[in-house]
């Protein structure tokens, strides 16, 4: 098995997310909150940590200050003093005067790094995907295949195969064609409704990787990213191979959960996967714990209101400082310190961080951004014809509330008009709701 001290991991987090909007519009992906307490990049740290992997590069670029914080305050865990770290390299232009223009792109500009770090194989992942991986499993694997390169690949629907990078592999696993989101994925021989698609893990060994990565950045046409050029071009030089996260014959771990998070609704169905009787993604079980940043808050408290009325919570998962009083939660997921009031209501729903949920208000199907205040007996996620008017609506129907959103006064129209002495009045009232 290689020596978990001669590999040197790189985690990609540098990526616009642009189909994340407007979750991505202050942050990069990597650090979208997840999960309530989590960041989505806390999975694979996570996995490097339980994975015995101790040399962490975590390339950043767009907004990436926010990451940088969460790397600071949640990852600051490893003794430089035995050569073991987590540290964030924003672009420098070493190479150029341009900023990282492709995921190969991204390692070319710190190949100084690579080389000066003495390894032999480099573990290249994605700051964006929630998972939990062995990684020393598939380093494992990499060896006993006699591998030039590996990638971690694991079967999909066809119908979702067209978003990733799909292979063919031989009876041995050699992979014998790769396409970047293809068109028209070619399925699985076995299963005509399946395909085998890329997570964009990859082992490397450390000269190879260099190698190639010289060879792309003069090349024009490239776009320097490791799916569309990288690969397509080593399976026809080198041996590649595919490692089927998931598969019990070669993994140390039975967890076959992975999801890519870049869309709203991917990134919403996976944390509703969270509160499922039986979630595919235990973040309870003690077998592989997810690190993250501790805010310091109260415990999480459910108390009647004013009038007596109890707080509910049903099959939700609450993070600390969440206070719910008199009001009604169900089948959600509050960040810290968000404040649901008497009468309100919270269903199927995503709160982040310091949101109120003010008295009377109804939020259904939504996912809400830090810091935002619900007016009393407001509603979202009700009447999607109001919501499009002024929120992101997914495809599947999810609202989106930005970071910071504040509401403004709605007009209300009155009861219907009555006759008096033969005439009839109206009135018109402006109720502001705040």
């Amino acid at each position: 098995m290689p020596a978990i001290s001669d590999t040197l991991s790189i985690v990609l987090a540098g990526g616009v997310g642009s189909r994340l909007a407007p979750l991505t519009v202050d942050r990069a992906k990597p650090a979208v909150p997840f999960g309530g307490q989590y960041r989505i990049i806390d999975f694979t740290l996570s996995n490097c940590l339980h994975s015995g992997l101790r040399r962490i590069l975590v390339l950043t670029q767009y907004k990436s200050h926010s990451l940088h914080r969460h790397l600071r305050d949640a990852w600051s865990i490893f003794n430089s003093e035995l050569d073991e770290y987590i540290t964030d390299v924003p672009p420098q232009q070493r190479t150029g005067d341009s900023w990282y223009s492709g995921t190969a792109d991204a390692i070319f500009q710190n190949l100084y790094m690579l080389r000066r770090s003495g390894a032999k194989y480099v573990m290249i992942l994605s700051g964006d995907h929630v998972y939990r991986m062995d990684y020393s499993a598939m380093l494992d694997a990499h060896r006993k295949s006699g591998a030039d390169v590996s990638v971690g690949c694991m079967e999909v629907c066809l119908k979702e195969a067209g978003a990733f990078g799909v292979m063919t592999v031989d009876s041995q696993q050699r992979i014998r064609s790769f396409e970047e989101k293809p068109r028209q994925p070619q399925a699985t021989p076995d299963n005509p409704q399946r395909a085998l698609a890329s997570m964009g893990i990859y082992v490397f060994g450390i000269d190879l990787l260099c190698r190639k990565l010289e060879g792309d950045s003069p090349i024009r046409a490239s776009s320097h990213d490791f799916g569309k050029d990288i690969l397509p071009r080593l399976i026809h030089e080198h041996r590649v191979f595919g490692y089927r996260f998931g598969d019990p014959d070669i993994c140390n771990s039975m967890e076959s959960y992975w999801r890519d998070v870049g869309t709203i609704d991917a990134y919403y169905q996976a944390n509703m996967d969270l509160i499922k009787e039986q979630p595919p993604l235990d973040l309870h079980s003690d077998h592989w714990p997810i690190r993250k940043y501790e805010r310091p808050a109260p415990p999480v408290k459910i108390d009647r209101d004013r009038m007596g009325t109890p707080g509910i919570v049903t099959d939700s998962m609450l993070s600390s400082g969440v206070v719910v009083s008199g009001g009604t939660v169900s089948r959600s997921i509050l960040g810290s310190k968000v404040r649901v009031s008497s009468g309100a209501t919270v269903e199927d729903s995503v709160l982040f961080d310091d949101v109120h949920i003010e008295q009377g208000a109804q939020v259904r199907n939504c996912i809400i951004d830090k810091g935002v205040h619900v007016p009393q007996h407001e509603t979202v996620g009700i009447d999607p014809t109001i919501d499009a008017d002024r929120f992101t609506i997914s495809d599947n129907g999810v609202v989106v509330i930005p970071r910071g959103y504040h509401f403004t006064p709605r007009v209300v129209l009155p009861p219907a008009p009555q006759f008096l002495a033969g005439k009839q009045h109206t009135e018109k009232a402006l109720i502001e709701t705040s």
